[in-house]
């Protein structure tokens, strides 16, 4: 064979050479069940490599002597699944590869399930043990496993490459060299304006381009926050409870105090606030992480009359557009903007490699933060601030988001339908928006020796533990949306087999 017939990356597939199948291997009942399995697997080993592309449909139908409707409903589930993108005239190519499946020593029977991963070699020193320290979410991600529920992760398999790359060509055809110096501060004119155009739509926060501050995402605008908290006498801001681990160590590590304030069925409890004396709270109010509650207008009254008395809210809006069940509710800064600093980013809309958030912050604190921007990195990158301008401009981040919103609902509805089945008793908390659910169940099992033992068994999330100063039931929090409907079954599958072997 050629190189030129070879089936190898970025090349088509034909013929009967293709991963050496035959119409003699296909099975009499299942034949795309069967195709899948094959196709899959030669995506996980390498012999399909990201930017493959498969047969077209009518020639391995006929090469397999199978239907051509065949062919085409085992790639839509690929596709589905996120390995394979149509592209047209390109073909269907591979985009992405699954974690190998962990294989069995030698010498070793033929095994009934995933052989499981050595416990040593899942959790990096004591990763579930003791109290996290500042680098458990690195070891968390460093370490290896077949299935990944890590709350907050997008699926980055359909990121809006060709839309992100018309933006940038539009956007590097109508540069002056004098775009390409140092920019401002706050960040690029035009996205601020795109951002302030996207919060009045979106989420009903109604502020000019100068209210805007561009930062490099959540954690940098908290890193910001800490010294114009600090001269303005606040050494402590209040958390929800449970809340945002990575949030609590962020402030930590700012010399910031961070009382745990009780999370009810209506949000934050006010009265709880109130008696912690804090004069500062980082609330989630549109989807609370991890819950999912929404806190009630009622409760969003209460709040306002807190921070009328002098109180400030740090709002992380960290996820609002991802909602599927239930109304949009507005941002609280729309409420109070002289009492309310507002942060949002594009990490779990688009990714977070990006590097790109903003912060809406009271005007008593606008000079600061910028002086702080400043002087931390003379402000973000300008590129990926004009491109990402264009696409809002456009209209192709908001079709990205119709598009992810679809997919996201299908992925909750699959976590919520094998958590019945397979965590009998467990109760789903926070469906109706986001990227995760929170499960809790019986007490009898602490939620860090269910995550590790489903880490050693090659399933990987995060205890609700975690995310509590204080008590409460065990729980897991576990991500959905970067995971195929039938792999968060098998995941939530091997939850079920780790709770049982551990009761």
């Amino acid at each position: 064979m050629t190189a030129a017939e070879s089936p190898g990356r970025g090349s088509p597939a034909h013929g009967s050479d293709f991963l050496q199948l035959g119409a003699g291997d296909v099975p009499a009942d299942g034949k795309a069940d069967w195709l899948v399995r094959r196709l899959r697997q030669a995506i996980a080993d390498g012999r399909l490599g990201v930017g493959s592309r498969l047969p077209p449909t009518r020639v391995l139908a006929a090469e397999l002597r199978v239907s051509r409707g065949v062919v085409t409903e085992a790639y839509r589930r690929l596709a589905e699944d996120g390995h394979v993108e149509g592209r047209r005239r390109g073909g269907t190519v591979v985009v992405a590869a699954p974690p190998p499946r962990p294989v069995a020593p030698s010498g070793t029977g033929p095994s009934r399930g995933p052989a499981p991963v050595a416990a040593d070699r899942a959790v990096p020193g004591t990763l579930f043990a003791g109290e996290p320290g500042a680098g458990v979410f690195d070891a968390l991600r460093a370490a290896p496993a077949r299935i990944d529920f890590t709350p907050g992760r997008p699926d980055l398999t359909v990121f809006p490459r060709a839309a992100w790359l018309r933006a940038e060509r539009a956007v590097l055809a109508g540069l002056s060299a004098e775009d390409l110096g140092y920019g401002d501060p706050r960040g690029a004119p035009r996205l601020r304006r795109a951002v302030a155009d996207w919060l009045a739509s979106g989420r009903g926060i109604r502020v000019e381009p100068d209210d805007v501050l561009i930062v490099a995402g959540i954690a940098q605008a908290l890193t910001l926050l800490h010294p114009a908290l600090r001269a303005d006498g606040i050494d402590g801001v209040a958390l929800e409870d449970p809340g945002s681990l990575g949030t609590r160590q962020h402030l930590r590590n700012g010399a910031l105090a961070t009382p745990p304030v009780p999370v009810d069925d209506g949000g934050v409890r006010v009265d709880a606030l109130r008696a912690t004396g804090a004069r500062a709270v980082l609330l989630t109010p549109a989807h609370q992480f991890p819950t999912g509650v929404v806190t009630s207008g009622e409760r969003r009254r209460e709040l306002l009359l807190w921070a009328r008395d002098g109180g400030l809210i740090v709002e992380d809006d960290y996820d609002a557009e991802h909602r599927y069940d239930r109304p949009p509710v507005p941002a609280l800064r729309a409420l109070l903007a002289d009492r309310v600093c507002y942060m949002g980013s594009v990490s779990k809309l688009l990714a977070p490699a990006l590097r790109i958030g903003w912060v809406v912050p009271p005007p008593r604190y606008r000079d600061a933060l910028t002086d702080a921007k400043r002087f931390a990195d003379l402000g973000s990158a300008v590129l990926p601030q004009l491109v990402l301008a264009q696409l809002m401009r456009s209209g192709d981040l908001e079709r990205h988001l119709r598009l992810l919103r679809g997919r996201h609902r299908r992925r909750r509805d699959a976590m919520i339908g094998a958590v019945a089945e397979h965590l009998p008793g467990a109760v789903v908390h926070g469906a109706a928006a986001g990227l995760h659910l929170t499960v809790t169940y019986a007490p009898e099992v602490p939620d860090t020796e269910l995550a590790a033992a489903a880490l050693a068994r090659g399933v990987k999330c995060q205890p609700l533990s975690w995310h509590r100063q204080l008590p409460g039931r065990p729980g897991l929090v576990l991500g959905y949306a970067a995971t195929p409907p039938g792999v968060i079954a098998e995941g939530v599958a091997t939850l079920g087999e780790a709770l049982r072997g551990l009761a």
